[in-house]
């Protein structure tokens, strides 16, 4: 068994193609940098980059990207590959987009006509090692978007189901990032079902305004996070984009302000949030201090051209917090 895992993460893991060319529209593009991404896959890379054990429970294709992927999410970033399997007749998804700052990120998914990390079966979670994993991870780590086809959905409500009834003690934490990706689904509707179906089983649940309404209705901010309390988590972030970040307890209310950064490449900002709030998590941090780093670790990997290389470590992410506070004193 591997034993005393911080984080354990389940979902998306491919291979990011990213223009070296800032402003240019993908048709007119003449080089690329080849990065490991998928939110599961970040989420651990960067919560190890803090110095935890991590691991990713997902799948890639029998080929040269998912040689790649299991050779650096090890040897490069320090990720643990006991649970990440081959499938022998899918291809290792890669997503392509174009970097046009400050807000045009255009992204391309080649998932067709299915990605191996949508292959994850019931019995892979059951697999005596992986249902360990789960059960005893300080902080379990999901995505909404696996719950969006068979049989990765069933296998994702099975780890749910593991760690609800046989969590060990110090297993404090299921997170799920709601992570909504309209082209994955048939419907908004489908959606929130599986959204609403999920919310009991965890305690931690983070997603930006688009995200939470797909979850709970529509609403402000505070409208959306009692709504998620009420759905039975005890931890509800919901990112604002320029407004900041709100997080809500049974019994605290806390709003951190943006960080200013020059914007490169938005599309990782997220994942590094993720993996920074796990960081605070696992640090016993209260929830302020949590959003502020998470925060200022998303707008740090937003200023960045890569998303998985750029996860910042602690001392990156508290410098940027100092500079920012001064840039406003």
């Amino acid at each position: 068994m591997t034993n005393n895992l911080d984080l354990v993460a389940i979902g998306r893991v491919g291979v990011d193609i990213y223009p070296t060319d800032i402003g240019v529209d993908l048709e007119d593009v003449q080089a690329f940098g080849k990065y490991i991404g998928g939110t599961a896959a970040n989420v651990a890379i960067a919560v190890a980059r803090y110095g935890h054990r991590s691991a990713l429970i997902a799948k890639v294709g029998n080929d040269a990207f998912g040689r790649y992927v299991r050779r650096d999410l090890a040897a490069e970033f320090g990720v643990n590959t006991d649970f990440l399997g081959t499938d022998p007749n899918l291809l290792t998804p890669v997503t392509f987009c174009a970097i046009k700052p400050p807000e045009d990120f255009p992204l391309y998914f080649y998932r067709s006509p299915n990605a191996p990390d949508m292959t994850i079966s019931a019995d892979d979670i059951l697999r005596p090692d992986v249902a360990y994993a789960i059960q005893n991870a300080r902080v379990f780590w999901s995505i909404g978007s696996a719950l969006s086809a068979e049989p990765s959905a069933s296998a994702l409500r099975l780890a749910y189901h593991l760690r609800r009834e046989f969590a060990v003690p110090g297993a404090c934490h299921a997170v799920f990032d709601l992570d909504y990706r309209p082209m994955f689904w048939d419907s908004e509707a489908d959606a929130h079902r599986a959204f609403a179906q999920t919310l009991p089983y965890v305690n931690v649940v983070v997603g930006n305004q688009k995200e939470c309404a797909v979850a709970v209705g529509a609403g402000t901010p505070d409208e959306m996070a009692d709504r998620l309390l009420a759905a039975g988590t005890e931890i509800a972030v919901v990112k604002m984009g320029s407004e900041g970040v709100l997080g809500k307890t049974a019994d605290e209310r806390v709003v951190v302000p943006p960080v200013k950064v020059e914007t490169v490449n938005g599309l990782g900002a997220g994942d590094a949030f993720g993996g920074a709030l796990s960081h605070g998590l696992l640090s016993g941090w209260p929830l302020e201090r949590t959003l502020s780093f998470a925060n200022a670790a998303g707008a740090y990997v937003a200023s960045q051209i890569a998303c998985s290389s750029a996860m910042p470590d602690e001392a990156t992410v508290e410098d940027l917090i100092a500079r920012n506070a001064r840039s406003e004193s």
